[in-house]
C-alpha cells in the first residue's frame, strides 16, 4: 500500500504537490498533457559569444535569429513571392517599428498591402509555431488581442465558412485601425517563436560601443543565459566595488576609446578623473598611450590627448593596485607581476620573468620609489570617487544582477558543456591542480569553486573580509595563470605599455589548447562534467577563431567547437569573418558564419543583411524530442510525482478537494 511506502518527507512534497493539483481530475489532465509534451521536437537553443559591446550586430543577428527567419521565409512564401517583398518581409520581422512606416509610405493601396502583409505573416507564424504546444504559444501573446491572434494562428483556411470567419477578423483589424499594431506583434511573436534558448558563452563587455544596450535587450529575452567570461567578471567586480577592477574596467574602456559605455551608457562621470590626468600628465609622452581607434568613428585630436592622458593615469593607478592585490593574495602566485616593486628608478629598468629590460617610459609622477604601491592622499580620494560611481550606478547594478542571477562559469544543459575559457591542464594533458586556500582544486571542482567566490565578491556582507577575498577573485579571474576564464600564463598589459621586447608580449596559452584537437581530452573533459555520449558537446569561446587562415572551429574530432569568430569588429581583420552562432534544434548542431554587419539602418532602410553560412556539425541519427531533454528529464520526474499523488488520492491518503478545475 502506498501509505506504508511513503516517507514523512515524501508524504510533505506530495502535500505540497496536491496545492497545486487538488484533484484525481487535475492531477491526471496535467500528465496526459506532459506525456505528449515529451513527444514534441526539442526547442531551437542558439549559442553566441564574445560579443564585446557590438550592440547593432548582435541585435541584428538576435532579430533574424541568426538568418533563421529569413530561411523560414523563403520556405513558407517561396519563388511565388519576389526577392525584393521577402527581403522587405524579413526586415519587417526584424525592426518593425522602424520599418512599417518606411513600407506603406511606397504604398498605392495600403488596406491591400496590409491585408497581404497579415495573410503572410500568419502563414510564417503558423509555421514557426508548429511545433510548440497551442499553450505555449498562447502564453507568448500579448493581452490585449492574444485572442484574435490565436484565433488566426489557429485556423483552418482549407474550410470556406472558417475562411470567411477568419477573412473577417483580418478585415475588421484594418477598419479598426489595428492594422499595424497587429503586424508588430506578430513580429515579435515570430522572432520569439524562433529560437527558444539563447546561450551567451562569455565576454559581452569591453571594446565595442554599447554593451549596456546588449544588456537591455538580454534583460528583455524570453530565456537567456551566460558563461561569464573574464572580461565580464572584471567588471562584475567593479560594480561590487573593488578599486582595483574599477582601475581595468577604466584602463580597458580607455585603450579603445569607449568612454561613451560609462559616460553615456552607465551614467559614470569621468569628469575628476579627467582633472586629475591634466593636473598630473599634461606634459607628458602619450605616444604609447593612444587609445585604438575604430574605423567607423572619427574622434577629434582633442578628445584622442584627452583619453591618453586619463589611460595613462589610470595604468599606474591600476599598477599600484594590482601591487597591493598581489601582496595580500599569495596563492595568486603573482609574484613577479607586481612591476612597480620590480623597477629600479634610478637606471630605469625593470626585472621581468627573471631578466632585466630598460623602461621604455619612467614617468611616474605620483610613485613614491621607497614605497610605490603606496596611493597619494589625492589618488585615494579619486579611487574612492570612481568606485562609488560604479557602486551608484542603477543601470550597471541592475545588469551586474542579471549577469550573476542568469551566468555562471560553466553550464551543462542538453548533454552540451558551456564554459568560455579553458579547462586548466599540464603539460602532459592531465588535469591541473590549482592550490586556493589550501584546497588542491582541478576540473569541474575548480569550476564550482570558482563560481563560488565570484559571487562572494558580490553577495557577502560590505566591509567583510569575505567580499574583499571575493572581489580579489573577480580580479584574479581576469588575468590569472590558473583562472578557467582566462586561459593563457598572463595578461602582459604592463609589458605591451612599458616594454619594447616583443617577446615579453606574449601571454603563453594554457596546454589545454593544443589538447583540444584532440578527441579524448574532449571527451574526457566532458566525463569529468558528467557527460558524454554522442550527442555531448563541449561550446566554447574566448579565443577568436583565425578562419581566414584556414582554421577550424570544430575540434576534438568533432567533439568541442569554439565559436568565437571575432564578433567585435576589432578583430574582423584577424579572423576574417564577423562571428558564429551555433544552432542546436531537433535535427542535430549546425555553425552559422556570418560576415561583417554595417550598420542597422543599412538594414533597415536598404534591407542589408548579415550574409551568413551555414554547416552541419552534428546531425542527430534521429530527431530529438523533448523527453531527450533535461526538461524530459524534469518532466518525467514530475510525471512521476503526479502519478504517486493520483495513487494517494485513491487510497485516501490524500483528500482531493471540489475547487480544483482540470488544466
Amino acid at each position: 500500500m502506498i501509505h506504508q511506502e511513503l516517507t514523512a518527507e515524501r508524504l510533505r512534497h506530495l502535500t505540497l504537490l496536491s496545492e497545486k493539483y487538488p484533484t484525481i481530475e487535475a492531477a491526471s489532465c496535467a500528465i496526459i498533457r506532459m506525456e505528449a509534451l515529451l513527444r514534441l521536437p526539442k526547442g531551437t537553443e542558439h549559442f553566441m559569444s564574445d560579443l564585446h559591446g557590438e550592440n547593432e550586430a548582435f541585435i541584428h543577428v538576435l532579430n533574424s535569429a541568426s538568418g533563421v527567419i529569413r530561411e523560414k521565409i523563403d520556405v513558407v512564401l517561396g519563388a511565388q513571392v519576389s526577392e525584393s517583398e521577402r527581403a522587405d518581409l524579413a526586415t519587417l520581422i526584424y525592426y518593425p517599428a522602424q520599418k512599417l512606416p518606411e513600407l506603406k509610405r511606397v504604398q498605392a493601396d495600403l488596406p491591400a498591402w496590409w491585408r497581404q502583409t497579415l495573410m503572410r505573416l500568419i502563414a510564417l507564424c503558423r509555421f514557426v509555431s508548429s511545433k510548440h504546444t497551442r499553450a505555449h504559444v498562447r502564453a507568448c501573446l500579448p493581452d490585449a488581442c492574444g485572442h484574435i491572434m490565436d484565433e488566426l494562428l489557429h485556423a483552418h483556411f482549407e474550410d470556406h465558412d472558417k475562411n470567411l470567419y477568419y477573412g473577417e477578423i483580418v478585415e475588421s483589424i484594418i477598419r479598426h485601425d489595428r492594422a499595424d499594431a497587429t503586424i508588430i506583434r506578430l513580429c515579435e511573436l515570430i522572432r520569439r517563436l524562433a529560437v527558444d534558448r539563447l546561450h551567451i558563452v562569455g565576454d559581452l563587455f569591453d571594446r565595442g560601443p554599447r554593451p549596456d544596450l546588449i544588456l537591455d535587450r538580454l534583460i528583455a529575452y524570453h530565456d537567456v543565459d551566460f558563461q561569464w567570461g573574464n572580461h565580464d567578471t572584471v567588471w562584475m567586480g567593479a560594480a561590487a566595488g573593488s578599486p582595483i577592477c574599477v582601475l581595468t574596467v577604466l584602463r580597458t574602456t580607455l585603450a579603445y576609446n569607449n568612454a561613451s559605455t560609462l559616460e553615456r551608457g552607465y551614467g559614470i562621470s569621468l569628469r575628476s578623473l579627467e582633472h586629475y590626468a591634466e593636473s598630473h600628465y599634461a606634459a607628458s609622452d602619450l605616444r604609447r598611450f593612444q587609445p585604438h581607434v575604430d574605423p567607423r568613428t572619427a574622434p577629434s585630436p582633442a578628445s584622442t590627448g584627452r583619453i591618453a592622458r586619463m589611460h595613462k593615469a589610470v595604468m599606474v593607478l591600476m599598477m599600484k593596485l594590482e601591487a597591493q592585490v598581489i601582496a595580500r593574495n599569495p596563492d595568486f602566485g603573482m609574484r613577479g607581476r607586481d612591476y612597480l616593486n620590480r623597477i629600479d628608478y634610478a637606471r630605469g629598468t625593470v626585472d621581468c620573468g627573471g631578466r632585466t629590460y630598460p623602461m621604455a617610459d619612467m614617468d611616474f609622477p605620483t610613485v613614491d620609489p621607497a614605497d610605490p604601491s603606496r596611493l597619494t592622499p589625492q589618488e585615494e580620494e579619486l579611487v574612492r570617487k570612481l568606485t562609488r560611481a560604479f557602486r551608484e550606478s542603477e543601470k550597471l547594478q541592475r545588469h551586474v544582477k542579471f549577469l550573476y542571477a542568469k551566468g555562471s562559469v560553466y553550464r551543462c544543459v542538453n548533454g552540451n558543456l558551456l564554459y568560455h575559457g579553458a579547462v586548466p591542464l599540464t603539460e602532459d594533458g592531465s588535469f591541473a591542480a590549482e592550490t586556493f586556500e589550501g584546497q588542491q582544486l582541478s576540473d569541474r571542482a575548480l569550476f564550482d569553486y570558482c563560481d563560488r567566490r565570484a559571487r562572494q565578491g558580490y553577495f557577502a556582507p560590505e566591509g567583510s573580509e569575505e567580499r574583499q577575498r571575493g572581489q580579489d577573485f573577480l580580479w584574479y579571474l581576469w588575468c590569472g595563470a590558473g583562472s578557467p576564464i582566462y586561459g593563457r600564463s598572463a595578461m602582459t598589459t604592463f609589458e605591451r605599455m612599458y616594454l619594447d621586447d616583443p617577446a615579453t608580449h606574449q601571454e603563453i596559452k594554457n596546454p589545454y589548447y593544443r589538447y583540444i584537437n584532440d578527441r579524448a581530452t574532449a571527451e574526457r573533459i566532458l566525463a569529468a562534467f558528467g557527460l558524454g555520449g554522442e550527442g555531448s558537446h563541449i561550446v566554447n569561446g574566448h579565443v577568436p577563431v583565425r578562419a581566414i587562415e584556414g582554421e577550424n572551429p570544430v575540434k576534438g574530432g568533432g567533439k568541442l567547437i569554439v565559436i568565437d569568430g571575432g564578433f567585435c569588429n576589432a578583430y574582423h581583420a584577424q579572423t576574417g569573418i564577423a562571428g558564429y552562432t551555433l544552432v542546436y534544434n531537433s535535427r542535430g548542431m549546425t555553425l552559422r558564419t556570418h560576415q561583417p554587419f554595417e550598420s542597422a539602418e543599412k538594414a533597415i532602410h536598404e534591407d542589408e543583411d548579415i550574409a551568413s553560412r551555414s554547416d552541419v556539425i552534428y546531425a542527430a541519427p534521429r530527431r530529438i524530442l523533448v523527453g531527450d531533454t533535461d526538461e524530459g528529464v524534469e518532466t518525467r520526474a514530475l510525471i512521476g510525482d503526479l502519478q504517486l499523488l493520483v495513487e494517494a488520492y485513491h487510497q485516501g491518503v490524500l483528500r482531493e478537494r471540489f475547487d480544483g478545475i482540470c488544466e
